[in-house]
């Protein structure tokens, strides 16, 4: 399936847009909301393993209202009952809230970060440069081994365990096909046995986990322990029966097209979570912000 969902204008274009790159990679910048927006390895907040999210985990409800927030957040439209966020953001009152982390790439920008801390985790091709999406400039991740996936399953679980000590009831992983964009260096068995390690760290916590994008893999997606899914597109592209069938109707759809919501809708307006949006995903009050449901 070709790489072309706009996954990651996410937070670094915000981010980036804000402080610019040099502030990015320090992690000095401040989020859209005014919460400090959190360097690369350093959970939102100092937690333990498994703390912050004590308790049992609440899945989302079927079809229920849904707005994308990645981009930067502002109040939820009204009726809108579920809210995903970047990880920097704060839950909004009153909904569901998912918490986007970059799970499988690199954001844009912190290269320099990773390659202090972590140059090894970074894949590689035969010449030693760095793999990169270029569609998104994002470093894939090397969970070629499976001691590389521990190691990075410390890293992503730090911002997983922040998520809930921030009070997100889930977390969305991008980029579960990463695989697709590694120059062959990865597999689709990878991208699973790593996602087993993330979904464990997430119901640790007490959060839902669910699975971004990759339709081809939705089929397993229980069994890696996703509990619905975040995907782009999917009415665009003929996609969204492959997640509804495995998550049971627990399905974000964004759409960026209006042919695509168009499509979205006539099909699963009244089973899916479907939502247009702009392709920045920006927040509510700026010139490219765009919002439609069906």
């Amino acid at each position: 399936m070709a790489h072309r969902a706009p996954r990651a204008l996410r937070r670094a274009l915000a981010a980036a847009a804000l402080c610019g790159a040099l502030a990015v990679a320090a992690g000095g910048c401040t989020a859209s909301d005014g919460e400090d927006a959190d360097e690369p390895g350093r959970s939102t907040a100092p937690t333990a393993p498994g703390s912050g999210g004590a308790g049992k985990v609440v899945l989302p409800e079927p079809g229920v209202a849904f707005d994308y927030q990645i981009g930067g957040a502002y109040r939820p439209p009204t009726g809108v009952r579920a809210v995903s966020r970047d990880r920097a953001a704060k839950p909004a009152p009153g909904v569901y809230n998912i918490c986007y982390v970059n799970a499988f790439q690199a954001q844009p920008d912190t290269e320099d970060w990773w390659e202090a801390r972590h140059p090894d985790l970074l894949l590689r091709d035969a010449d030693d440069s760095l793999v990169i999406d270029r569609d998104w400039d994002e470093a894939v991740l090397d969970i070629s081994t499976p001691a590389k996936r521990e190691r990075l399953a410390d890293v992503v679980g730090e911002w997983i365990d922040g998520c809930a000590a921030a009070g997100f009831q889930a977390v969305e992983a991008d980029n579960l096909d990463s695989h697709e964009r590694s120059d062959g260096l990865l597999t689709a068995d990878d991208n699973v046995a790593f996602g087993k390690l993330i979904t464990a760290r997430a119901h640790a916590a007490g959060l839902a986990i669910g699975q971004k994008n990759a339709a081809e893999l939705a089929g397993q997606g229980r069994d890696i322990g996703f509990d619905f899914a975040v995907a782009e597109e999917c009415g665009q592209y003929d996609e969204c029966d492959a997640y509804a069938d495995a998550y049971d109707g627990r399905v974000f759809d964004i759409e960026y097209r209006q042919d695509g919501l168009a499509a979205a809708c006539a099909e699963w307006g009244d089973k899916l979570s479907v939502v247009l949006r702009d392709l920045d995903v920006v927040p509510a009050g700026e010139d490219a912000y765009r919002r439609r449901t069906c």
